[in-house]
């Protein structure tokens, strides 16, 4: 009897057996907590402390996200994670003839600082981590997040949380960039420069692998490409006059968790093992702290099925497993509905049980890197390292990140594992559970959550009357001082701070920076 052929979703082959005198692992990976990190970036791991369950959520106006925040953390969410419409995401007020159709579709809309303390309204932001899924405007809706910390007279040494921040990804997988890449890559820098002043604690960007993996990436092009950007990132910084390891600590990375799970948990076992050895041997850091990948896991949102969205319920969980092997910082679980809708809120708190569940009954949290030295997972962890840095070696050649997504490096190599993955499925070579095999008739009916197209109305209305009720010429001055700044070399962010706190729009902010750079093409 012929035995059929089995490979990751990757291309590795899986061999039969993985025998013990084929690998010397315990001289090779250490203790969780050492150099190069691989068994994990902390002595005790989950033993100390858990994961952040930081459940992802932001709909329609301020006022209902904030609701949706308030019954997430009675229901035991230990961290925030908010996100934003299209526009805001692009940098459009909720009047602007772009944003028509799209106002708090797929995240909350925030025009103003008014909304932004409206967002948190009963939420004392020294007392809880936030995470901001955003990118083009990500200084300008950090400045509001601080701006509104600093009205709750917060410490703001003490301020945690992290933004997202991460411009490069976008030119590759999502498209909501604003302006020319070298223009973006100083806004990066600079929220670098001023949070390592002013707000310490503060993860700078989350260098993110998740939507790259959406757009088709394979988990070694995630791991791979995700490095790539990361090495831009420091490069610029240390460019711009910043010590390696005085910036890198505030790093935070954010990867996709699919349904492979043991190649899964590998790739985040050779990711920390490569940062580690990148930040230690190119960049020379010194600071053990600069060389430690910290991570934010989701669960994969291009796996959720339409088809019978029950099937979603075990895909997440495993997915949320694999990333707690892995040793993810903090984790958000997909809910069964997404793939048509938002979550409702019960689907959203199904989703947090997950991590619960796994957390609190499963007992995989009782051992720190609990798969180290299977001879399995620790041979796709050296395989996925080996194709990873192959791929690293490309980029380099090409001249770094930029260079290679201006060369559509990236999105070639990201298309081609696309269509190689759907003609997969299509032959079915690889079974999905209720869309290409095992279907069945299912309920038509669904409890979805739908947002209603008159909400814009309302937005713009308290969009108008803040505009009413602030100081015109001051912020007139305050876009003034933007855009001789953005002509210039200094910092901009308290430039944009300071628009903020005079109640400066979004889109005000962003034609200000519009006007001095123009935007990007592709």
């Amino acid at each position: 009897m012929s035995k059929r052929q089995v490979k990751t979703d990757s291309g590795i082959e899986i061999r039969d057996v993985y025998r013990p005198s084929e690998y010397n692992y315990a001289a090779k990976l250490g203790d969780p907590g050492e150099y190069p990190y691989t068994r994990g970036v902390y002595p005790t791991m989950y033993r100390s402390r858990l994961w952040t369950m930081r459940q992802y959520a932001g709909f329609g106006t301020a006022a209902e996200s904030n609701r949706r925040y308030k019954y997430l953390l009675s229901q035991g969410t230990t961290g925030l994670s908010v996100a934003f419409d299209l526009p805001t995401q692009m940098g459009y007020d909720s009047d602007h003839p772009m944003a028509e159709g799209e106002v708090g579709k797929v995240g909350v809309a925030i025009d103003t600082l008014a909304d932004m303390e409206t967002l948190f309204d009963g939420i004392t932001l020294q007392t809880i981590t936030t995470s901001m899924t955003i990118n083009a405007t990500a200084a300008i809706l950090l400045c509001m997040y601080v701006a509104f910390a600093k009205k709750q007279k917060a410490d703001l040494q003490k301020i945690s949380g992290t933004v997202q921040n991460d411009i490069l990804k976008e030119y590759i997988a999502r498209g909501t960039y604003i302006y020319p890449p070298k223009q973006s890559m100083r806004l990066v820098t600079d929220v670098f420069a001023w949070c390592s002043e002013y707000l310490p604690n503060w993860n700078t960007i989350s260098i993110s692998g998740y939507h790259i993996r959406e757009a088709g990436a394979t988990a070694v092009q995630e791991v791979a490409f995700t490095l790539a950007n990361a090495r831009e990132y420091v490069s610029a910084a240390m460019n711009a006059g910043l010590s390696v390891d005085e910036f890198a600590p505030r790093l935070s990375f954010f990867f996709n968790a699919h349904n492979n799970f043991f190649e899964e948990v590998a790739k985040f076992r050779a990711a920390r093992r490569l940062w580690a050895h990148i930040m230690k041997e190119e960049f020379h850091a010194t600071n053990p702290d600069a060389m430690k990948l910290r991570f934010h896991a989701q669960t994969g949102g291009s796996t959720l099925t339409a088809q019978h969205i029950e099937n979603n319920i075990p895909r997440v969980t495993l997915q949320a497993l694999a990333s707690v092997l892995g040793g993810a910082q903090s984790l958000h679980t997909n809910a069964k509905d997404e793939a048509l809708a938002l979550p409702t809120e019960e689907s959203a708190q199904l989703a947090l049980r997950a991590q619960q569940i796994i957390a609190y009954e499963s007992g995989v949290a009782d051992a720190v890197d609990p798969l180290a030295g299977s001879y399995f997972v620790e041979s796709l962890t050296d395989e996925i390292e080996i194709r990873a840095q192959e791929y690293l070696r490309k980029i380099a050649a090409l001249g770094g990140a930029v260079k290679a997504i201006e060369a559509q490096y990236y999105q070639n190599e990201i298309a081609d594992s696309a269509y190689e993955y759907q003609k997969a499925i299509d032959a079915k070579e690889k079974i999905i559970v209720g869309v290409n095999e095992f279907t069945s008739v299912e309920k038509t009916e669904q409890n979805l959550l739908h947002i209603d197209d008159a909400l814009r109305k309302e937005q713009v209305q308290r969009l108008t009357a803040v505009k009413k009720s602030r100081n015109a010429e001051s912020v007139r001055q305050k876009l003034e001082a933007i855009k001789k700044s953005a002509e210039g070399k200094e910092n901009l962010i308290p430039h944009i701070l300071s628009a903020v706190e005079a109640y400066a729009t979004i889109g005000e902010i962003s034609d200000a920076l519009r006007n001095v750079w123009g935007e990007h093409k592709e």
